[in-house]
């Protein structure tokens, strides 16, 4: 059975305990933050001091599980661990978490540095996300699947069944009111671009 990667992050006596353990543990534990791309992230609440590493992990689209004590203010992850913990504690959140990453994978789809969930219509960058229409989602969808520009006919007619000669610019508002969601959330102004040929991402 394939084990999950976890990227181990904070205090170095948080990492080479779990490092030494790792016999113990269900997944395979990762202690370079320049390792491949990691399934989880499990990190010290103390590793947030780290701007650099605060940055990562908050740019990082992986599952991430914060550990610390109760006391302690966490934000930006999926679970929290609170410390001291058990190693059946440990398997059993990454496990559960990955579980359910599996079942919505389909649901989600990664968009440069963006995370577009199809079910919920989100689009989620770290701790902040814009809501969007059904049409938002499937215009990102179609511009996701073509490497190259796409006019505003072929948009009309793979989104919305138009033909050419009922361009009411539809397109042209559509996009206007999607870049506009997104530049005001993400201060992103080059997410959609456009040239002679159409538009892309």
């Amino acid at each position: 059975m394939h084990k999950l990667n976890v990227l181990i992050l904070g205090p170095s006596p948080f990492i080479s305990t779990l490092n030494e353990l790792k016999i113990f543990l269900k997944f395979n534990p990762l202690i370079d933050i320049l390792s491949d791309k990691p399934n989880v992230i499990l990190y010290h609440i103390e590793a947030l001091k780290e701007s650099k590493i605060k940055n990562f992990i908050n740019n990082n689209n992986a599952i991430k599980i914060c550990a610390g004590s109760k006391k302690d203010i966490f934000t930006n992850c999926d679970a929290f661990l609170e410390l001291p913990t058990s190693l059946k504690e440990i398997n059993v959140t990454v496990e559960n978490l990955a579980a359910k990453k599996k079942f919505n994978k389909n649901s989600s789809i990664e968009i440069k540095n963006y995370l577009l969930n199809k079910n919920e219509k989100k689009l989620s960058k770290s701790e902040n996300f814009v809501i969007l229409t059904e049409k938002e989602v499937q215009l990102l969808e179609l511009f996701l699947s073509n490497k190259k520009p796409i006019s505003k006919d072929n948009i009309l007619s793979s989104v919305w069944k138009y033909s050419a000669e009922s361009d009411t610019h539809t397109v042209e508002t559509h996009i206007y009111r999607l870049r506009k969601k997104i530049t005001e959330k993400f201060m992103d102004d080059k997410f959609i671009l456009n040239n002679k040929d159409g538009y892309y991402l």
